[in-house]
């Protein structure tokens, strides 16, 4: 620890001059880059570029250094396993997550991992990227990784805030030989996808850039069972670049950055009656509606990589946020269907720094220490046209009124984490370590959280895993719901009740342990299992006409579960298999209550009850089979014993398996290009009708069924 102050001042000079780093800094230290050599020639360029790959290894291997997974569970997702799915690299990145265990399927692409509403985190090559405004959309697209990977149980001192998962996306930056890709789809229920991606390196420079372009008639679940529902296009567009310069052999500066604008139409159910009277209407059919959402989300990171001399590395990343959800409602339609056509516009900005260094202090320790800070505006623009109403909500007059409801939220959250992996024996990694967070938004918390966890190989062919941390969770800032209860009295919005308490910040004990065993060179099996004791535990619903969710608070929660996994990989045959077994239980609204009817408050208060999204069993599973001639077949499933519904989540929904199906083949077509890859996916082979929500249950608002069978064609032609 002697040495530690002059580390510090190093790190501080650096990051104030980094070009005079290369005067002081040896190379990163390499961890697993493999050795590259050259054959002796008089022309320097090949030797030139095979040292700068070779620092840019370097590199790499340095920055997976900075975020280790000591005592976690985690489920890897390589190039191939990518390709290998239906899809392949057009898979929604909520599908690909759904092959991993513990990950349970909701409408609008929610995903929820290990008994948790949403609550995960976000990180690009090491950088963790803010959360945007919860959508029908993918904010993140599965072809930008090389490989990724899913983080989950009890998470070293590294990992805070955003805590049920951390997908850890690796983008193709230093992968992607030079050249690209473009692809066209085409399928069912206008389905219409056009997608490009480039990359590759020139001299100290390496860059991808990829972006897609989807129209489809299916956007949004449909409400209804029928193979084509009504009013749902949707345009969707996304783009992603990285691209990173070597300043020198030991530092790396990176910029990277996406967008996502997509657009969707509300779907319509027919044959539904009005509710409320409007003058100047007489009649309204409930198919004609045409209620409309529009998403944006946009973010950029700076990041400067480097060491301060041999064993100490360090990343330092500076970055910037905006998203926006933007419902427009049919005004006639949603007044004369529920009373209240509300036109809201949520949107949140938030700027941040994070910080993270690694310091090999010996063969036997290895310090990791970093911290974080983000600033966010949060702010939510209603314009809701209601009816005037008596005490028991019914209106009394046919002309609406305008009522303006709008609010502002400004806030700060800090961390910092300090951990120490040790080594004592080469069977025996044991990792712990201290976490601070603070969060200054609608409220001012904070918590020192401890963090342990332990690895150890019982044999050559067997490891067990064990770890306990301690989590604290903000409120999400942008669904904080700041309604004002008052301004809705005595109309036809009016809330089921005026209690309304800040949102708190969620804590918990998580305890996870697990074991794996390789039964053969081909087969590797696994089981692990979790508990967590939580207080304010977080969840969201979707309250309102508007499919926009907000955050409520239980007062107290228990989850567990077990999970098997399987995997399989033979030379051209590989295959997967994964069964979770889960409960999740809360009791007791402590926040947001407004949102609730006064019985259900009543009965959540004096009951355990189940979460909304508690599914008692969830697995998923895949084969495929590659032939020589570059052909591929690959078919995976999901199933689920169902999500809750009915009154305080007393009942659910019943099971499905949905099965899908992929057809991959490439051929040379041309001299001086790449290959051309044709590619035949269908979705939900069995055409299997079922629901994933039906409108009722706590904080759900619409119906929604799974996809029915759909087609697509692709071809992509590599250059």
């Amino acid at each position: 620890m002697k040495n530690f102050p002059r580390t510090s001042l190093a790190l501080a000079l650096s990051l104030a001059f980094p070009g005079a780093l290369s005067l002081l800094a040896t190379p990163a230290r390499a961890q697993t880059a493999p050795t590259t050599t050259a054959s002796p020639s008089s022309d320097t360029a090949p030797t030139q570029r095979v040292e700068i790959s070779a620092q840019r290894q370097k590199l790499d291997a340095a920055r997976n250094g900075l975020s280790p997974d000591t005592g976690s569970s985690v489920y890897r997702f390589d190039a191939e396993d990518l390709q290998r799915l239906p899809q392949g690299e057009s898979t929604p990145l909520n599908q690909v997550l759904l092959q991993a265990p513990g990950v349970v399927q909701d409408s609008y692409g929610q995903l929820h991992v290990r008994g948790d509403h949403a609550n995960l985190q976000y990180r690009i090559d090491g950088i963790q990227i803010p959360e945007s405004i919860s959508g029908f959309g993918q904010a993140l697209q599965t072809r930008l990784a090389d490989h990724l990977s899913l983080i989950t149980g009890a998470l070293p001192a590294q990992y805070g805030n955003r805590t049920a998962g951390v997908v850890d996306i690796h983008t193709h930056d230093n992968t992607f030989a030079n050249g690209g890709s473009v692809g066209l789809e085409t399928g069912s229920n206008g389905h219409r996808q056009a997608s490009a991606e480039v990359g590759g390196t020139e001299g100290v420079l390496s860059y991808y850039l990829t972006g897609s372009a989807l129209r489809s008639d299916e956007g949004i679940e449909n409400p209804t069972s029928s193979r084509h529902p009504l009013h749902d296009q949707t345009q969707q567009g996304n783009a992603f670049g990285t691209v990173s310069y070597l300043l020198s052999p030991g530092t790396r500066l990176s910029v990277m950055g996406g967008f996502s604008n997509n657009r969707f139409q509300i779907p319509d159910v027919p044959g539904q009656t009005p509710n409320f009277s409007l003058n100047g209407s007489d009649s309204i059919d409930s198919a004609t509606l045409d209620a409309r959402q529009k998403e944006r989300n946009r973010f950029g990171v700076l990041a400067l990589q480097s060491s301060l001399g041999e064993g100490v590395d360090y990343q330092l990343a500076a970055y910037a946020r905006s998203t926006d959800v933007h419902y427009t409602p049919d005004d006639r339609g949603d007044l004369m269907f529920n009373g209240v056509a509300a036109n809201v516009l949520r949107s949140n900005a938030a700027t941040g720094l994070q910080g993270d260094l690694s310091w090999v202090i010996n063969p036997a320790h290895t310090l990791r220490s970093g911290f974080a800070f983000q600033h966010e505006r949060g702010t939510t623009d209603n314009t809701a046209q209601v009816f005037p109403a008596d005490a028991d909500g019914n209106a009394t007059s046919d002309v609406p009124e305008t009522l303006v409801d709008n609010s502002r939220i400004i806030g700060h959250q800090w961390s910092a984490y300090l951990q120490d992996e040790w080594t004592p024996t080469e069977a025996l990694t044991v990792n712990y370590g201290l976490r601070y967070d603070q969060v200054n938004t609608v409220v001012n918390e904070h918590q020192l959280s401890p963090r342990l966890g332990a690895v150890y190989d019982l044999s050559p062919s067997t490891r067990v895993h064990v770890g306990y941390a301690r989590y604290f969770t903000p409120p999400p800032t942008e669904l904080i719901d700041q309604t004002s209860v008052a301004k809705f009295l005595g109309t036809t919005n009016a809330l089921p009740s005026d209690a309304n308490t800040a949102v708190r910040s969620e804590r918990s004990h998580y305890v996870d342990a697990g074991i794996s065993q390789q039964l053969s060179p081909a087969l590797t099996v696994g089981l692990d299992g979790y508990y967590r004791h939580v207080r304010h535990l977080q969840d969201e619903g979707q309250f309102g006409n508007a499919l926009i969710y907000s955050a409520f608070n239980y007062q107290k929660a228990r989850i567990w579960g077990l999970e098997l996994s399987a995997n399989y990989h033979q030379d051209a045959f590989s295959a997967y298999a994964n069964v979770a077994l889960a409960r999740a239980f809360g009791k007791g609204v402590e926040s947001g209550q407004f949102n609730f009817e006064q019985d259900e408050l009543d009965y959540i208060n004096s009951h355990w009850v189940h979460l909304d999204h508690d599914q008692a069993t969830s697995a998923s599973a895949g084969v495929s089979y590659r032939w020589a001639e570059g052909s591929t077949a690959s078919l995976d499933l999901i199933h689920g014993s169902g999500l809750r519904n009915g009154f305080a989540n007393t009942g659910h929904l019943p099971a499905y398996t949905q099965v899908n199906l992929g057809v991959q083949h490439s051929l040379m077509l041309a001299q001086g290009v790449g290959p051309t890859e044709l590619r035949v996916a269908v979705t939900n082979l069995f055409d299997k009708v079922y629901q994933i929500r039906d409108g009722s249950g706590i904080g759900v608002g619409a119906a929604q069924y799974g996809p029915r069978r759909g087609v697509v064609l692709g071809v992509t032609q590599r250059f």
